[in-house]
């Protein structure tokens, strides 16, 4: 094989991996169980199933088994856009003018333009098999809407999505590609539950948060006859389903003998990151390899970087179980300003423990930096990123700058979560100068801690 690394680096659809990789069963100290707010014991399967699909509750609880089989199906239709990329960042490096070697693995190369499609077609897979009616969900910037919208219009299966009020009037066009796919899709909080209407009654004028979506979406499940509801970050299963980017990313590193030092993944609820780190991590608690973790967040959403350890409501409405994770409070509305998806309270329990055991670090961005580095990006790759994605953009730049001044030659693996072409209106702003920053002040996330569960 030649020495020579090609620009980008493809594994073959007989190499993509046939099996999802559960970080958990090689964690010593494991993630926090789930608990039942009423009775504050563990959840059961028999507690979670009127609102899980059957297998994905298999799945959630399930922290021992390591590998479970991708089903024919999923395999079928990741093919039609997987194996995605790993690309060397040639003209970064070069524009940055750094020793250091950069890699981006791009997720953004289907209709839905982000990471979310993988974990949107085994849920959809998963209800379809259970012969159910539909699901609902939330969706922040919109995202795994449109990615469980499409994934649901393969299957023949119903789909209400809640999308964050914020973003509902900022993305139009998010919002109606979902409807394209024939989604039924509704700003939250709203009307159409009751908790969305507790919450707009204390909360008049409230622009959303991914828990108020999150609380109307479980209710409307719960109370629909042959629904389940389905989430896109954060829980177990997802990360699951999303070790996929980390597995193919491995392999094509592998094929080159390739090991990075460094990886960076953006963070909101855990989806991209954790799917990225699977495998390197899995080495690291293994004992097998060290590498260097980061994950980095908005600077007005910092779950990580300011938030508590503790157990936390899943959502506003307290309608959810309990998880213990680095939260900002369920009661935190995150600032409309941020451009990104990366607005949720909590970070997920998986990755709150890793990074509470010191094996990965955080940082926290603001959102013009953000930006600067998607731009630079953008005219170095010829990629416009996602918001979100970008964040890991400016990690890696700076990364890649120190590398430059200390003359360290460091392999750099980032992820590149999506594109943004349905992101223009906050390009717009950056290239404007119309873009704010905005960081919670302590006194301005105290009230988000203040309705943390005791415990």
């Amino acid at each position: 094989m030649t020495n020579q690394i090609p620009n980008k680096i493809y594994l073959s659809e007989d190499e993509m991996p046939a099996q999802y990789y559960n970080l958990r069963s090689d964690m010593k100290i494991k993630p926090a169980p789930l608990l039942n707010p009423a009775t504050l014991k563990p959840v059961t399967k028999d507690e979670l199933t009127p609102v899980f699909c059957q297998e994905l509750v298999d799945q959630e609880l399930d922290d021992t088994t390591r590998f479970f089989d991708i089903p024919r199906e999923v395999l079928d239709f990741y093919k039609t856009y997987r194996p995605s990329p790993l690309v060397r960042a040639y003209r970064l490096e070069e524009a940055l003018d750094t020793p250091a070697q950069i890699y981006y693995k791009f997720e953004g190369n289907n209709t839905s333009g982000s990471h979310k499609l993988n974990s949107a077609i085994a849920q959809a897979y998963y209800a379809k098999k259970q012969g159910l009616k539909g699901v609902t969900t939330e969706t922040g910037a919109g995202q795994w809407g449109t990615a469980l919208s499409m994934a649901c219009a393969h299957f023949g299966l119903d789909c209400k999505v809640f999308m964050v009020k914020v973003s509902y009037e900022q993305k139009p066009f998010r919002r109606e590609v979902m409807r394209t796919y024939g989604a039924d899709v509704t700003p939250s909080p709203s009307e159409k539950t009751a908790v969305g209407r507790k919450i707009l009654s204390q909360h008049p004028g409230t622009t959303g948060s991914l828990g108020c979506a999150i609380s109307e979406a479980v209710e409307t499940a719960v109370s629909s006859s042959g629904y389940r509801y389905v989430l896109g970050s954060v829980l177990n299963q997802v990360l699951l389903h999303q070790s996929i980017i980390g597995l193919e990313a491995k392999a094509a590193l592998d094929k080159y003998q390739i090991k990075p030092d460094t990886i960076i993944g953006c963070a909101g609820g855990g989806s991209n990151l954790g799917g990225l780190i699977a495998p390197f991590m899995g080495e690291k608690l293994r004992g097998q390899a060290d590498y260097r973790i980061i994950a980095a967040e908005p600077a007005s959403c910092p779950s990580l970087t300011r938030g508590k350890y503790a157990y936390d409501f899943c959502d506003t409405g307290m309608v959810c179980p309990m998880a213990k994770m680095y939260t900002l409070g369920h009661d935190f509305i995150p600032s409309p300003n941020h451009a990104g998806g990366l607005r949720y309270h909590g970070m997920s329990s998986t990755l709150s423990e890793l990074y509470h055991q010191g094996l990965m670090e955080a940082r926290a961005y603001e959102q013009t930096d953000v930006f600067k580095a998607a731009t630079m990006f953008a005219k170095t790759e010829g990629i416009l990123p996602a918001p979100e994605s970008s964040h890991a953009i400016r990690c890696a730049i700076d990364e890649a700058v120190k590398c430059r001044e200390t003359g360290d030659k460091k392999t750099i693996l980032f992820g590149l979560s999506g594109t943004g072409y349905f992101d223009l209106t906050a390009y717009q702003q950056f290239n404007e100068g119309t873009m704010t920053d905005f960081i919670p002040s302590d006194e301005e996330l105290q009230p988000g801690f203040d309705s943390l569960p005791e415990i």
